[in-house]
């Protein structure tokens, strides 16, 4: 009886990381744009994102105490949610702005189907694209006493002269944290560097965009004007910070490829063909109630089983 083996139900596998601690060095990896972002937009760029910060966490609390379900707050997915809605934001809006989302993101995009690991989408996509669609002369303005003009990716829309080393630093108007592609290439190196993230997704989104701008945006595969689509906008906070989120991204192997394909397309379309200048918002969230398709037609096949019954039925 010693030579028994012992059986015990899954998972199997164990790991020392936790939930909480990997949205911390989510939010360490976030913190160089959202320095930047401050650095670049002023006081209210901290104040929008310390409140949209605080409201998420609060929601949080608040909804699982009257609920009476276990308080999650210290897993700081709350914390990801905020930060992330706060640097969707520019730093124009009025301070009852990133309130709003923060609550709308929390109770009826995460909290009402089941909290963390249940939510459809992603939760600080899911407040933003609330707020544009609620407020959206607010949610569009980018000017301040730095930036007086349109956002480079609303000129390159237009067809004017963008300066590509200047939205690579982020010296543009644009929202709090998406303006500065070298800080969220530092934070992205940070969540590669730890295993938090893999390269699929958000690699596989940047080639399929930055092809499909080469052929429809009308200016063939001009290095310039396809470093400037790649630079400006959410585009790299979104595929590293956002497309990768564990929750409502694919699982299987092949849908992750399938993923970022849909993603770079929807992007592509919206911003070559769409009115507005951006499109990564919606693009994640579409490809978001996606997912579960993406899953159902790329799960791998369990071994021993026939790809169809009609063989075994023709045999008997």
């Amino acid at each position: 009886m010693s030579d028994m083996k012992r059986v015990s139900s899954n998972p199997h596998v164990r790991a020392n990381t936790t939930t909480s601690n990997i949205m911390m060095w989510v939010v360490i990896a976030l913190l160089p744009a959202a320095g930047f972002g401050i650095y670049n937009f002023g006081p209210d760029a901290l104040i929008i994102l310390l409140l949209s910060v605080a409201s998420c966490v609060l929601s949080e609390f608040i909804y699982e105490k009257a609920m009476h379900k276990r308080v999650t707050i210290g897993d700081l997915s709350a914390v990801v949610t905020g930060l992330l809605l706060g640097m969707n934001l520019p730093s124009t809006v009025p301070f009852w702005v990133p309130v709003l989302g923060g609550v709308f993101a929390i109770i009826l995009v995460k909290q009402l189907f089941g909290g963390l690991g249940q939510n459809f989408m992603n939760p600080a996509l899911g407040g933003r694209l609330f707020l544009v669609i609620s407020f959206p002369a607010l949610m569009t303005n980018f000017v301040t006493d730095t930036y007086t003009g349109a956002t480079p990716l609303a000129n390159l829309k237009a067809g004017a002269d963008v300066n590509i080393m200047d939205m690579l630093i982020g010296r543009t108007g644009g929202t709090i944290g998406e303006t500065s592609m070298l800080c969220i290439a530092l934070g992205a190196m940070i969540l590669f560097a730890l295993g938090i993230i893999d390269y699929v997704i958000p690699f596989t989104y940047i080639i399929t965009f930055a092809i499909f701008v080469g052929l429809f945006g009308g200016y063939g595969f001009n290095w310039a004007y396809i470093s400037a689509h790649l630079a400006g906008g959410g585009l790299m906070l979104g595929a590293f910070f956002m497309a990768t989120d564990y929750v409502t991204c694919p699982i299987t192997p092949k849908g992750r490829y399938i993923y970022g394909f849909i993603l770079g397309i929807l992007t592509g379309v919206f911003r070559i063909f769409g009115s507005n200048a951006e499109g990564v918002s919606y693009a994640i969230v579409i490809g978001n109630l996606l997912v579960p398709l993406i899953e159902k037609f790329t799960i791998p096949r369990a071994f021993g089983i026939k790809k169809t019954a009609k063989k075994e039925a023709k045999k008997a």
